[in-house]
């Protein structure tokens, strides 16, 4: 890699967002059943998180598994709930040893009891890192976490708590489930679509889109590398003109 590709003095992203898509598909190019695709896809994730800690970047957010996708087959549900309890019993110790923080966001009411201990304790546990904040997006979707989150300002007006004109962007944000985290400046889709598929809608106005053709269980550290690197080739302007900043 060059070092130089990579210097303090160009812009980083701060908070990297990436939509890991291609699991399923990756399984059935080889014939395999789609539980391998998701395997494979935690392997992913490993070298992922790798990856951004070595590059300095200190929020990363994946999203792992949405709201619509409790639609799926109960079977590949169930094998996805199986994935991700053993991924929490098994990686929770090396977050921490590492430095990470893990973040969970999503409806928790909708996954198992004693997936939801698991996700409390490892955040309880990592609640003090520093090195990476590591953001799980599970049973998770855009719109109803802005629904929700009109709901409770809707219902703290009705109570007399607040004035509907004390609402704004950045009181709203605080009522996400991202509260305290900045906004992502790059959000990532693997396997070739351009679409958001109700994923931080909210938090991605100003994002800056990078789409890998590549399925996400053969996504690396290079990827990131290069995925980063076109970031750092354009120029963000939050909707004002170029010679006006």
């Amino acid at each position: 890699m060059d070092d130089a590709r990579f210097s303090p003095d160009q812009a980083s992203p701060r908070h990297v967002a990436i939509i890991m898509d291609g699991n399923g598909r990756w399984a059935n190019a080889r014939g395999l059943p789609r539980t391998l695709g998701h395997r494979q896809g935690a392997e992913a994730v490993r070298r992922c998180i790798t990856g951004a800690m070595e590059m300095g970047i200190p929020f990363l957010t994946l999203f792992g598994f949405s709201s619509e996708n409790w639609r799926r087959s109960s079977r590949e549900v169930d094998d996805l709930m199986g994935l991700l309890r053993r991924y929490l019993q098994s990686e929770i110790a090396e977050f921490h040893k590492n430095g990470i923080r893990l973040r969970v966001i999503g409806e928790r009411d909708r996954l198992p009891g004693d997936i939801v201990r698991l996700i409390d304790d490892a955040e309880k546990r990592t609640s003090e890192n520093e090195a990476l904040t590591l953001v799980i997006a599970i049973s998770y979707g855009g719109r109803q976490e802005i629904a929700a989150a009109a709901r409770q300002f809707a219902a703290a007006v009705a109570a007399g708590e607040l004035a509907p004109e004390d609402i704004d962007e950045d009181t709203f944000g605080a009522g996400l489930l991202t509260a305290g985290i900045p906004d992502p400046d790059m959000v990532i889709r693997t396997s070739g679509e351009q679409r958001l598929s109700n994923f931080l809608l909210w938090q991605s106005a100003y994002s800056e889109f990078i789409f890998v053709d590549k399925l996400w269980p053969d996504f690396d550290k290079s990827d990131l590398e290069a995925a980063v690197a076109e970031f750092r080739r354009r120029e963000r302007r939050y909707g004002a003109a170029a010679e006006s900043l």
